[in-house]
């Protein structure tokens, strides 16, 4: 507490909000004294001599305004982040030093006002909190909606690119995904699940987390390397499952501008082409799901839930527009593969039978791998420091 009050005043006001200990008499007079400070004692001090004290006093009293720059000061020189509350003019000076200013809007002057981050339209420190919450909430969402998006992006780019090897016999590469497919992708198995993710509410641990630095903004390291590793793992089990279907289960001959009909000995393309695409819209639907928590399991994202084996169901239902979003996507990839016309034709894939057998099997091996993932580093969080 940083108070322009008298030291008496002070002191007791500490007391009843829990600053200073309850059993103060126990203390021994030292630090008793230790604990509260006029700005005349701390500001004698060296900022060496302030960087020496074993912990800074916990209530300073008849501040000015450069005595409470100077406790911030020394918190960031310890490392810590600083929220300062203040009402009056003579608070602007740290409001504005401060990592996050927070300035009465009732009773607030509008010098306190112009220089904070954050006003307490209602004057209520319970806000404080809410708005903590909120905005842990929509930075976690945020990560998510990025991540499960260049996490795709990624696994389309490797697709493609390394496709590019597969030649017809008039040596025109072939596309593991028609242009059409990838539009779809991007439509419907990714763009409405990030927009679900934007409703994900916070974390349970939410507030239990350290204040996370903004250098490194929404692209931690955390994220990129989860955003990679998803990304090449999935473009990993997409190419298998094409590469599986062209060569493991058929002679791989492919015939002539597969790329364009189905004619021409081109039928085996465009069933390993379907393979892929089932793949790769069931990795991004179950990716959706698993981001819903950044470093928890998708079946304990509630760590101190006694449903064992049924929360995993409670999170999913509870968005219900990532619910249906996902549930939309698995629905209508049938439509796609076996409506004629839109198949062949649109979509440039035709309908699978055994295949299904692959999608299934690589669909549940990318859900193991990043579950694996996760358990790994189950210990990180994205906001380790």
């Amino acid at each position: 507490m940083l108070t322009g009050d008298h030291p008496g005043t002070a002191r007791a006001i500490a007391a009843q909000v829990g600053i200073l200990p309850a059993k103060m008499e126990q203390l021994s007079k030292d630090v008793a004294d230790s604990m509260v400070m006029t700005a005349a004692q701390f500001d004698k001090l060296t900022d060496d001599q302030i960087d020496a004290l074993p912990v800074l006093p916990l209530v300073i009293a008849r501040c000015a305004p450069n005595t409470k720059v100077r406790m911030i000061e020394a918190l960031h020189r310890r490392k810590k982040f600083c929220a300062m509350t203040g009402d009056g003019v003579n608070d602007s000076p740290s409001l504005k030093r401060a990592d996050v200013g927070i300035a009465m809007g009732q009773a607030g002057s509008d010098v306190a006002k112009d220089a904070s981050d954050i006003i307490l339209t209602d004057d209520n420190f319970a806000s404080i909190l809410a708005a903590i919450e909120e905005g842990r909430r929509t930075f976690d969402n945020i990560q998510k909606f990025v991540l499960h998006l260049l996490a795709q992006n990624i696994a389309q780019a490797i697709v493609l690119l390394v496709g590019l090897v597969f030649k017809d016999q008039e040596n025109i590469s072939i596309f593991p995904l028609a242009p059409v497919e990838i539009l779809w992708i991007i439509m419907m198995t990714s763009g409405l699940p990030d927009m679900g993710l934007g409703f994900e509410r916070a974390a349970a641990d939410i507030m239990q987390r350290p204040p996370q630095s903004l250098k490194s903004g929404i692209f931690s390291l955390e994220i990129m390397i989860d955003m990679v590793c998803y990304g090449l793992w999935m473009a990993a089990l997409c190419l298998a499952a094409f590469v599986l279907v062209l060569y493991g289960f058929d002679n791989g001959q492919i015939g002539f501008q597969c790329n364009d009909s189905i004619r021409d000995g081109c039928e085996v393309i465009f069933r390993a082409r379907a393979t892929c695409f089932a793949c790769l819209t069931w990795f991004s639907l179950f990716l959706a799901w698993e981001v819903m928590s950044l470093r928890r399991s998708f079946f304990r994202m509630q760590p101190g839930s006694k449903h064992y084996f049924t929360q995993w169901a409670r999170d999913v239902w509870q968005n219900r527009f990532l619910f249906f979003s996902a549930v939309a996507g698995f629905v209508l990839i049938f439509p796609l593969l076996y409506i004629p016309v839109i198949n062949d034709v649109v979509f440039k894939h035709t309908g699978i039978s055994w295949e299904w057998a692959i999608v299934f099997i690589s669909a549940f091996l990318f859900f193991a791998g990043v579950e694996v993932s996760l358990l790994l580093f189950a210990a990180q969080s994205y906001d380790i420091r």
